[in-house]
C-alpha cells in the first residue's frame, strides 16, 4: 500500500496553500470516481491518493480568480446545453421500453379488453 508522505511537497507558486491543494484534490478525486482517466501513471490504488499525486505534481491545472469564475460559468452553460440536447433527443427518438414495461402494457390491454366484454348482468349478476 502506498502512503503519501507528509508534509506533501508541491510547487508553492502554482498552489497557494494547503486548503487549495485539498480542495483541488477533492474535485479531482470526484472526477476520477465518475470515470475520468488518470493524467499520470501511478502505483496508487486509491482514487484519493491518485488525486493528491496529480494535483501536487502539477499534472492537473488549478484555476483561481477570474479564470475560475469564467470556467465555472462555461461549465454551467455546457451542462445546461447538454440537458437541452438530451431532452430534444428524447422527443425525437422513441424510448425503448424495457421487458417489464412491455409485459405491463400487454397485461393492461388484455385486462381492458376482458372488462369491456362484461355485461351489466355479469357485473351485477344474480347473487
Amino acid at each position: 500500500m502506498d502512503i503519501i508522505s507528509l508534509p506533501i511537497k508541491y510547487d508553492r507558486e502554482k498552489i497557494d496553500g494547503n486548503y487549495r491543494l485539498v480542495m483541488a484534490a477533492v474535485k479531482r478525486a470526484k472526477d476520477l470516481s465518475q470515470g475520468s482517466l488518470p493524467v499520470i501513471s501511478s502505483k496508487a490504488q486509491k482514487i484519493t491518493t491518485l488525486a493528491i499525486e496529480e494535483v501536487a505534481s502539477g499534472a492537473v491545472k488549478i484555476l483561481t480568480g477570474e479564470e475560475a469564475v469564467k470556467a465555472s460559468e462555461e461549465a454551467k452553460k455546457l451542462t445546461h446545453q447538454k440537458v437541452i440536447d438530451e431532452a430534444q433527443q428524447k422527443e425525437t427518438m422513441p424510448e425503448d421500453m424495457t421487458e417489464l414495461e412491455k409485459d405491463l402494457k400487454i397485461y393492461l390491454s388484455e385486462k381492458g379488453e376482458s372488462e369491456q366484454k362484461k355485461t351489466i348482468e355479469d357485473i351485477f349478476g344474480d347473487s
